[in-house]
């Protein structure tokens, strides 16, 4: 058995998976980091494996072979049977006595608040909203694309400028400094030759997430196309933070809401004064703070929650990870 009170945490996103093995009062006695989390490209049991070979490493770096609880927060956990599946595959691994699986964006939510009770959106890649109470109560949000109406993401966001700029490149569209600006960057003179670059697959397809800099850039120059995308962007996240201070019955209370991923963690003035200029219309007792902190704390504090640990474990591991 693990030292009493150990909680393994794990945080693992499509890019990296980062794990770490903290005491019952908040030090951090072992950690690891490895490559992204994605059961749907390599099926659950593969995911895990790589998974494991990481815990493997932090293990052995805090001298344990199990813990007392397991802190999982994972890419790709969207639905509560997906949640379900996973944790069954943690489970099977004997790292822990219980293990608790939640989507990801629950880390940076935890992460950024200091007891379990606020709203997070995180746009990175794509984007997603999840809240929590310190009752067990939850909000979220399928996040599965288009097909569980979302909009916006650094992925979409690419997509959209192109979508535009390609339109008012042929007539089709109004004119926008994006015809221009997002074939400038990757060296080229017109869409047209960017278009048949993304076609023919010249640029990969991994570097379309370039692009969405480049918007925010145009913007704030003043294109009103790109201007119309960043506002956008605000509409969404706003909305997205308002139902679920709903869902959670936290309209009227001075509540969290915490902005995460590489898009609102970049603060870009446009989109900072239009989210901020929203919910104060619509949500006025919510307080806005970008976390930068790393998502793993979040998990870390997610599993000190579940074994009970004291305000004192907190603020230890909280001083370890935002020295």
């Amino acid at each position: 058995m693990g030292v009493t009170g150990t909680v393994l945490a794990v945080d693992a996103g499509n890019s990296k998976t980062d794990v770490a093995v903290v005491t019952g009062d908040g030090e951090v006695i072992g950690s690891a980091r490895g490559g992204g989390f994605r059961p749907p490209a390599v099926g659950v049991a593969v995911a895990v494996d790589k998974v494991a070979e990481v815990v493997g490493r932090a293990f052995a770096e805090a001298g344990v072979s199990s813990v007392t609880h397991v802190s999982a927060c994972l890419a790709n956990a969207d639905l509560p049977v997906e949640e379900e599946q996973l944790a069954a595959a943690l489970h099977a691994r004997a790292w822990g006595a219980t293990v608790d699986v939640r989507n990801d964006t629950f880390a940076i939510l935890r992460a950024g608040v200091a007891e379990p009770r606020g709203v997070a959106v995180v746009c990175g890649a794509g984007i997603n909203c999840v809240g929590m109470r310190p009752d067990g109560r939850t909000a979220r949000f399928p996040a599965l694309g288009r097909i569980s109406g979302d909009w916006g993401g650094g992925w979409g966001l690419a997509e959209e400028a192109l979508w535009h700029a390609a339109r008012a490149e042929d007539g089709r569209g109004a004119p926008t400094a994006l015809a221009f600006a997002l074939p400038a960057h990757f060296g080229l003179p017109s869409m047209p030759a960017l278009i048949e670059a993304l076609h023919l697959e010249h640029i990969p397809l991994s570097r379309r997430h370039e692009l969405t800099p480049v918007l925010f850039t145009t913007a704030a120059a003043g294109d009103p196309v790109a201007r119309s995308l960043v506002d956008r962007l605000a509409e969404e996240v706003v909305t997205m933070a308002t139902v679920a201070l709903g869902r959670l019955d936290l309209l009227g209370e001075e509540t969290p809401v915490v902005l995460g991923g590489s898009v609102l963690a970049a603060r870009h003035p446009l989109l900072d004064a239009g989210i901020r200029d929203l919910l104060a219309a619509r949500a006025p007792k919510a307080v806005p703070r970008i976390v930068t902190a790393p998502p793993v704390l979040g998990a870390v504090l997610l599993g000190l929650d579940g074994v009970g640990a004291e305000v004192g474990a907190e603020r230890r591991v909280r001083a370890y990870y935002e020295r």
